[in-house]
């Protein structure tokens, strides 16, 4: 039990003793001693005592010492704690934040280690942690185990692994500030020395606050050691640069090149169509099928959003496909989003389907196999629609720079058209406030107009009188 019942004597000296100095204090009702040969070490060990319970360090009742001291002596290594970690989340996880996961902590890992005597190659042991120790794999009866448990590693992985493993420190060292500091600034470099990007530091350092926030859960970690580092991440600005948000028109043009870049052009036309009218992300437009349209003969129509199937990686699905089937970006799995459609895009789909039909599945769009499109075949389509469309120095420019812009531009537009922000934010499947962190600037000239309507009203009820 831990208590704040503690009590410490001075050193009592024995004469005729080997260990002639004593030193002794209580915890709770129970008395401790242990004796030195030296007085100066009877001295350190009792400031050390009287140390913790000046920092308000409460003591073991069972074994007299600190609980941090108690807490030391069962800790296991960092190493072992993100596997501990992963084992947690990996069942509950999308396959992205699974990839996420295990790219930060093969990132901050390798920086975690007593000292670097035998260490093997770094491209070596981060494809040990990434691959093998933070990636998981469905046994023969449908369970989830590490993928290093279950395939033998090539040699200089097992090398590396087992390298790891002695040269991790104790959980314990992340109580210390310039531990936690090194990691962090491990996390701000990419492999090759150079910094990171902004975003990719604030995404990794969200994964290692949770890891340790997971040995804080565990009692490995009595506090979140990060608080108490003076490191600040990087501002990110989110904001759009509206400069290279293709508009109206352009976007229009952008969409024609691609469908006159022959039959797959042509069938991934009406792709670009919903990235742009509908505003959907590309991995939401993958997955639509034709019942997920309403196409009226005239006027506008609707489309219901229910998944969205993004590209990852064939290691970190539940299906070991590349694509992973999940619900709606930051909603629940079975959530729907319902978005109206302009006459244009519905002409679009109609034609889509009279030329190319749908897939056994009644997925509109599809690879040339019937399998989901992959990000490199229509960012090729996009690609050349640019060079079609944009002179040389736009080119060079990021206007309009990848399929993505296409939603940047739809939001924008329904924005400038004066669509209220909750209603493009709905449509958009964003929040309110992710909508105005990203689209601050077209949110203030739509305000803009609102006003200039309000006054207009204003003066003209003035005017009556």
């Amino acid at each position: 039990m831990l208590t704040y019942d503690v009590q410490i004597w001075g050193i009592r000296k024995r004469a005729n003793r080997a260990a002639a100095y004593q030193l002794r204090w209580r915890v709770g009702s129970r008395p401790f001693s242990k004796s030195y040969k030296i007085k100066a070490q009877a001295d350190g060990r009792r400031a050390e005592l009287l140390s913790a319970l000046r920092n308000r360090e409460q003591f073991d009742s069972d074994t007299g010492l600190p609980a941090s001291e108690v807490q030391a002596l069962k800790s296991p290594t960092w190493y072992a704690h993100t596997l501990a970690y992963t084992d947690m989340k990996w069942p509950g996880a999308s396959a992205k934040h699974r990839a996420g996961i295990a790219d930060a902590l093969a990132t901050v890992t390798p920086r975690l280690v007593k000292d670097k005597r035998g260490a093997p190659a770094p491209k070596v042991l981060r494809a040990a942690l990434y691959s093998w120790a933070f990636r998981f794999v469905l046994d023969a009866e449908g369970k989830w185990n590490r993928r290093m448990d279950v395939v033998e590693p090539p040699e200089n992985i097992m090398a590396a692994l087992d390298w790891i493993g002695r040269k991790s420190v104790d959980i314990t060292d992340l109580n210390t500030p310039a531990v936690v500091r090194s990691a962090l600034d491990a996390l701000s470099l990419k492999m090759d020395g150079t910094p990171a990007a902004d975003n990719t530091v604030n995404r990794k350092r969200t994964v290692f606050s949770n890891c340790l926030r997971y040995a804080v859960e565990r009692e490995l970690l009595m506090t979140l050691s990060l608080d108490r580092v003076d490191w600040t991440p990087p501002e990110t600005d989110d904001e759009i640069d509206f400069r290279f948000v293709p508009g109206p028109k352009l976007a229009r043009k952008l969409i024609e090149a691609v469908g006159a870049q022959g039959k797959r052009g042509r069938h991934l036309m009406a792709f670009f169509g919903c990235l742009y009218y509908a505003a959907n992300r590309p991995g939401e437009a993958t997955s639509l099928r034709e019942d997920d349209f309403t196409l009226p003969e005239e006027g506008w129509g609707e489309v219901l959003l229910s998944a969205s199937t993004p590209r990852v990686g064939s290691g970190w699905t539940d299906t070991g496909e590349s694509f992973d089937s999940r619900g709606l970006k930051k909603r629940a799995r079975k959530a729907t989003r319902a978005v109206p459609i302009p006459p244009v895009l519905v002409r679009m789909v109609r034609e889509h389907i009279k030329e190319f039909g749908v897939a056994e599945d009644g997925r509109l769009f599809r690879a040339v196999q019937g399998g989901h499109i992959l990000s490199k075949e229509y960012g090729e389509l996009w690609k050349a629609a640019r060079l079609a469309v944009l002179s040389e120095s736009e080119v060079a420019s990021p206007l309009a720079e990848v399929p993505y812009s296409l939603r940047h531009a739809g939001v924008s537009l329904w924005l400038e058209s004066g669509v209220s922000p909750a209603e493009v934010a709905r449509r958009a499947g964003h929040s309110i406030a992710v909508l105005f962190r990203f689209y601050a600037k077209a949110i203030h000239r739509s305000q803009e107009r609102s006003n200039r309507q309000i006054e207009q009203a204003l003066e003209a009820a003035e005017e009556e009188d």
